[in-house]
């Protein structure tokens, strides 16, 4: 059954063509990703879809009685008096009110109402009504979102209007989730969760009982979830039927059958060329003019041609070339017995931590578990309340940090690197270049930019500096798959040392060569990529599972 239906949809923003012939169904119990370059229009169509943003033309269809639910990158704001739990409590607005009038029934049978039958037949109604849209289990159902979204029985008695950005968005996917709608549109879905909370919210949309669309930079997690990707690309529709990784080969497939088809014309086109070279010294020797007209004939064949572009098989790269004059000593960094506390609560309960030159580390741990804090007390930002920081011989730090932040950012990207360059404008504006600021988009304001364009920049300044060690928390946060990609190559390219927190697994299982997990306050090591500390983890849950039956 169709539930969504876009035909020759046509959007525009000004000149700006966002979606320009776009087609897609949507069936029944799909879990289909919309893929495409940041600003591709990915949002625009969400919006499209739940009715909040017009079309220029061409039809949007939805299956007559579904339900939309949809998740906002930007939070959805609330009566300012309203608690959590208010919010929570709202996704059953329409189960409370049957409940109440079941309630008001109960009291008419209990006082032998005369019209005791239509009152019993309205009443099993409701019941039926109530029991088959899960009224009985909405408090376990509360319980149980709650707990997965770590949203805390002291956290449910805050105003909502006093939460954070990201506090807010994880209520309102709760919320969303309780609701249980027929379609659930879901923007960037797994920004502000830990790993733990996108594990299980994969395993929860894999049995949804519903249509599930998403919108996500996150790899694994498409690779885990979707059973379509959606490609949005000049503002048409590709559609594949398989996960991420599927639709990857089939890119590259299909990008070596252009390439194919592209060296193939090529040679056809040089065998024309050749031909009518021959046919006119032929026609010069014989002074034959069917020799001529044979070789304008060929030449008008060339001229109607459609001529395939090359494709670019070689992917863009960020040339993360760091000048390392001195590399560092062998040992980078030695944390010994490093205890931190915030008032009753231990982070860090007497680590011992190492990291060697060339190696590269994650760090991995629920939200609130101590890598932030970890990362501040050795870049020197927080003092531990006890241990030592030892860091290593000519060991130089570059750091990015979750938050991307620039002294001034009312200025052009061209003003701020030149804070950090060395050399003329001609050799500025030419390393700029490398970073994919050309042209006019030099001049573009600091505060303008996307997260991906301010990843670029801030890596383009640190590789002014001598750095062996960076250290990086968060890199891939509100950048799309194309620039992280970038990143990925980049990094595996650096000569030095890297220690990183990230909840994008498949970046983790492409750049870590150690896993450091935090937990409880401790660390635990494992010497592989994700997939390997999965596979050890879930070797040591085995046996006690076994040991249970």
């Amino acid at each position: 059954m169709v539930e969504i239906s876009l035909n020759d949809i046509k959007k525009s923003f000004g000149f700006n063509n966002v979606l320009d012939g776009f087609d897609l169904e949507v069936n029944t119990n799909d879990r289909i990703a919309i893929v495409g370059k940041n600003g591709a229009g990915k949002t625009t169509l969400f919006k499209i879809i739940t009715g909040s943003e017009t079309v220029n033309s061409g039809i949007v269809s939805i299956r007559k009685g579904s339900k939309i639910g949809f998740l906002e990158q930007i939070p959805t704001e609330y009566d300012s008096n309203l608690t959590v739990n208010d919010v929570l409590m709202s996704a059953f607005n329409e189960l409370i009110l049957v409940y109440e009038e079941m309630q008001k029934l109960e009291n008419e049978m209990a006082s032998n109402c005369s019209d005791i039958d239509k009152v019993m037949v309205r009443y099993g109604k409701l019941q039926d009504d109530f029991i088959n849209k899960g009224g009985y289990d909405m408090d376990s159902n509360l319980s149980r979102i709650c707990s997965a979204f770590n949203i805390s029985s002291d956290m449910r008695n805050q105003l909502y209007s006093s939460l954070s950005g990201g506090q807010k968005t994880l209520v309102h996917f709760a919320k969303l989730l309780l609701e249980q709608p027929e379609i659930l549109l879901l923007d960037e879905p797994t920004n502000h969760l830990d790993i733990k909370t996108i594990e299980w919210l994969e395993e929860f949309l894999k049995s949804y009982k519903g249509t599930v669309v998403i919108n996500s930079h996150d790899r694994y997690f498409l690779d885990k979830v979707v059973n379509k990707i959606a490609l949005l690309e000049n503002g048409k529709c590709t559609l594949y039927h398989g996960n991420y990784s599927y639709y990857i080969e089939e890119q590259e497939r299909e990008l070596l059958a252009e390439f194919q088809s592209y060296k193939t014309q090529q040679k056809q086109i040089q065998a024309m060329k050749d031909a009518i070279k021959r046919y006119r010294d032929w026609g010069n020797r014989s002074s034959n003019e069917k020799f001529f007209k044979a070789a304008a004939n060929l030449e008008k064949r060339l001229e109607r041609m459609e001529i395939l572009d090359k494709p670019e098989l070689q992917k863009k790269k960020l040339p993360l070339n760091f000048q390392q004059n001195d590399r560092s000593g062998t040992r980078v960094i030695n944390l010994d017995s490093i205890y931190m506390a915030y008032g009753p609560k231990t982070i860090l309960n007497g680590i011992d931590f190492e990291i060697e030159y060339g190696e590269n580390v994650c760090l991995l741990g629920d939200n609130g578990s101590g890598k932030s804090t970890l990362i501040k007390i050795i870049l020197g930002d927080v003092v531990p309340i006890s241990g030592a920081v030892n860091i290593g011989t000519n060991v130089k730090i570059g750091y990015l940090p979750q938050q991307l932040s620039f002294e001034d950012e009312n200025i052009s990207i061209l003003d701020e690197f030149r804070k950090h360059f060395e050399g003329n404008e001609t050799q500025l504006r030419a390393v700029l270049a490398k970073f994919f600021f050309n042209g006019e988009n030099v001049f573009k304001k600091v505060n303008k930019l996307s997260g991906g364009e301010k990843v670029r920049l801030k890596l383009a300044e640190l590789i002014q500096k001598d750095v062996n060690f960076l250290i990086l928390d968060e890199p891939t946060n509100h950048i799309d798959i194309d620039t992280r990609e970038m990143l990925e190559e980049a990094l595996l390219d650096f000569k030095g040392t890297i220690l990183f927190v990230s909840h994008d697994r498949y970046f983790v299982n492409k750049l870590a060569k150690k896993i450091v997990e935090i937990k409880n306050a401790n660390i635990t090591t494992y010497l592989g990529n994700y997939d390997y500390y999965i596979e050890k983890k879930t070797a040591i849950i085995a046996p006690k599972e076994y040991k249970k039956r």
